[in-house]
């Protein structure tokens, strides 16, 4: 069982339906109670940084997602659910994160010019893989993934970058791990294939 953590991010449907179409069984809920109860956790998301941190908290989500980390449950961070890991963000004039990874969420910078790359960045870029890991088996390297995003997790322990990214000539971290935890900036739901099977990766992993 999977508990999907909802702290009203936009997305959870699309991650609900992934898992539907694999059969892996799973709850969305905010009831830390129920996460406790889960074998593995899915913390996704789409939103702002201030407000889906209020609400994590107000769940306290935030104890129920520490409490899966230290009991060595499997758990994967997607977009938001990726940025909140880290310390803190640049997004809504600077907000304090769980702190659970060190590093900073940061906004891309461009120049502002014709043909400059657009914020936010949307669509289809490769992904490069740094190392290997069990989530990404059967995933080549360079594999294309989709993208939503203005701001990118900047992880300050290197070993910690599991893949990296280039827009706009910024190679950024795509995809951070460390023990049970793993968490991508990018949507592996509206990956096709790809996505399908790291999702199915991650719901078979045991670290």
């Amino acid at each position: 069982m999977i508990a999907v953590l909802d702290y009203k991010g936009g997305n959870l449907a699309s991650v609900s339906a992934v898992l539907d179409h694999l059969g892996v069984a799973h709850v969305v809920t905010d009831d830390p109670t129920v996460v406790s109860q889960a074998e593995r956790v899915l913390f996704p998301g789409v939103g702002a940084a201030a407000a889906s941190m209020e609400n994590f908290r107000k769940s306290r989500l935030d104890v129920a997602l520490q409490q899966a980390l230290d009991a060595g449950k499997p758990v994967l961070g997607i977009c938001i659910g990726c940025q909140l890991l880290l310390e803190s963000s640049q997004e809504d004039g600077g907000t304090p994160c769980l702190g659970i990874l060190p590093g900073t969420v940061d906004r891309f910078v461009f120049p502002r010019e014709p043909g400059a790359p657009k914020i936010p960045h949307m669509g289809w870029n490769a992904v490069t893989w740094k190392r290997e890991h069990p989530v990404m088996q059967g995933i080549p390297s360079g594999t294309m993934f989709y993208y939503v995003h203005s701001y990118y997790p900047a992880p300050s322990d290197p070993s910690l970058e599991l893949a990296t990214t280039e827009y706009g000539g910024k190679v950024f971290t795509a995809a951070m791990s460390r023990a049970n935890l793993i968490a991508t900036q990018f949507h592996p739901e509206k990956s096709g294939p790809a996505g399908l099977q790291l999702i199915e990766n991650f719901s078979r992993w045991m670290p």
